[in-house]
């Protein structure tokens, strides 16, 4: 597939991603026609609220189950609300949430990707994944067309500093918790990070490769492409080298 256009769907409580400068990104690196779409979330159809919310993800260790949502359950994603009132971030399947906005958009011209920015938390369910087998894994892209960004999985799929995850297994104490969260600030992405602009620049990357090449990812940790699971390596593919390796920058030659 040979694309012309990119829409971008804002995710607007998120303002970091810096769409506007993502726009110009796209356009600069890839030479393609940009156009950005308000939320995607935003003013759908009763049914698709409902049929959203049945896409949440209970239990990790079981494979995907339509879930029937309640009254409340759909006035929140009517809110674009991410969280509940303790704070955890929702889980959707991603593949099952991409099979809803895919129905929604339609068809449009075929040389035409859609990428849609969300809050919302996506996971996919792997038998076989950081040698954790049969559960769901967080996951900040879907790709495919539409594809899927979630900026609450930048920051919650790669896995902080193993340290870090130690020092708080059975800590109780909140001051204790800030103090373990300080001590490591700045060696992962908190939400509404100032770095995280930077960052999806290469999840964009990954869509636009895969689209084109039937490839998103690269084993180069250099790369942009490379898949991260891990944040010190986030940073180290996308704010470090900030670059593509030789083998992709010569593909991006070649379907430019």
């Amino acid at each position: 597939m040979r694309l012309r256009k990119v829409v971008l769907y804002d995710e607007p409580t998120v303002p970091e991603i810096g769409i506007l400068n993502q726009k110009k990104f796209l356009e600069l690196v890839f030479g393609l026609k940009v156009e950005i779409r308000t939320n995607f979330f935003e003013k759908l159809q009763d049914d698709d609220y409902k049929k959203i919310a049945g896409k949440r993800i209970f239990d990790l260790k079981k494979p995907f189950k339509e879930h029937s949502p309640n009254k409340n359950e759909i006035e929140i994603e009517k809110s674009n609300k991410d969280t509940s009132e303790d704070g955890r971030a929702f889980l959707y399947d991603g593949y099952e949430l991409q099979q809803i906005i895919s129905k929604s958009i339609g068809e449009e011209n075929l040389d035409t990707l859609h990428i849609i920015f969300t809050n919302k938390l996506t996971a996919t369910f792997s038998e076989e994944d950081m040698g954790d087998d049969f559960r769901y894994h967080a996951r900040a892209l879907i790709a495919s067309n539409p594809s899927i960004i979630s900026t609450t999985g930048i920051v919650e799929a790669p896995a902080k500093p193993r340290r870090y995850y130690m020092e708080l297994f059975g800590c109780a104490s909140k001051a204790r918790i800030k103090e373990i969260k300080d001590r490591y600030k700045g060696q992962f992405l908190e939400y509404h990070d100032n770095r995280l602009e930077k960052i999806v620049e290469g999840y964009l990357s990954q869509v636009i490769f895969y689209v084109e090449t039937g490839e998103a990812f690269c084993e180069d940790k250099n790369c942009r492409l490379f898949n991260a699971h891990w944040q010190k390596d986030l940073f180290e593919s996308q704010l470090t080298n900030s670059a593509f390796c030789k083998n992709h920058k010569n593909k991006l030659e070649k379907f430019l």
